[in-house]
């Protein structure tokens, strides 16, 4: 009976054991919510510092977590680390394989990072995802790969489909000029750009690319306006330089 009253008696402690560690897991996961949270916040006031070192102690709790590490690799990039901001949504992933918005964000990663090949096959395994929220922003983004590549018979047709679900997506629109533009289409660029700064009248860069459609379609008088009011707008924008060049040439031109 002894030895039988032995094995009993290490498998009451096994179990005891496993139920304790079961406790600890889920007291730690708890806790790592809880920061997890805290970390969202800061995101959300895009104070990413303090986001990151919140995240980053979540993980050392509960590691586990693809929310906690997608929203980590968010904090990455928005410190343009985006090597760390890949291997986290890679770590998300690997957790979670059908997590559309961790393929959706390592897509962004591969953008910042010009990996445009790459971008294409992480944004696409979401833009047949039907569950996925927010796809107009996976097709925009899948039309900058693009046109950055100089597919733009591609990208036209991704913002086209972007522009489907969200007739006013300023980054759509935007982005479907400029590509128009690149293919010398230049009154469908006026257009898409016109209806750009219709959507977005704040909208500093659109001002300026319907400024230069504008300009290249032979209205100057209109795309001075646009260069005047992406300067008022913005005043140390990019296109800045440009756009005060631009105001000089079409007055001289114009006397």
């Amino acid at each position: 009976m002894r030895p039988r009253l032995q094995t009993l008696a290490a498998a009451w402690a096994a179990l005891a054991l496993l139920a304790s560690c079961a406790a600890d897991l889920e007291t730690r996961r708890i806790r790592a919510d809880a920061i997890r949270k805290v970390g969202e916040a800061h995101m959300a006031s895009r104070d990413y510092t303090s986001a990151l070192g919140e995240f980053l102690k979540a993980k050392d709790l509960f590691p586990e977590d693809p929310a906690l590490l997608n929203n980590l690799g968010l904090a990455y990039m928005a410190k343009n680390r985006l090597e760390a901001a890949e291997a986290s949504f890679k770590n998300a992933l690997a957790l979670k394989p059908d997590y559309a918005e961790a393929w959706n964000n390592l897509g962004s990663a591969y953008l910042a990072m010009k990996k445009w090949d790459a971008a294409i096959a992480a944004i696409g395994r979401v833009t047949d995802n039907l569950l996925y929220a927010t796809p107009h922003y996976s097709l925009a983004n899948l039309g900058w790969a693009h046109y950055n590549k100089k597919n733009y018979a591609q990208a036209v047709m991704h913002y086209q489909k972007a522009l489907k679900l969200a007739p006013g997506f300023e980054m759509a629109l935007r982005d479907l000029g400029r590509t128009y533009m690149a293919m010398g289409k230049i009154p469908q660029a006026a257009a898409a750009l016109s209806k750009g700064v219709r959507a977005a009248p704040r909208n500093a860069e659109m001002a300026f690319y319907l400024a230069k459609a504008l300009a290249a379609s032979g209205d100057d008088e209109g795309a001075a306006r646009q260069f005047d009011r992406a300067l008022r707008l913005w005043p140390g924008c990019p296109c800045a330089p440009e756009a005060q060049r631009e105001i000089s040439r079409i007055g001289k031109k114009i006397r």
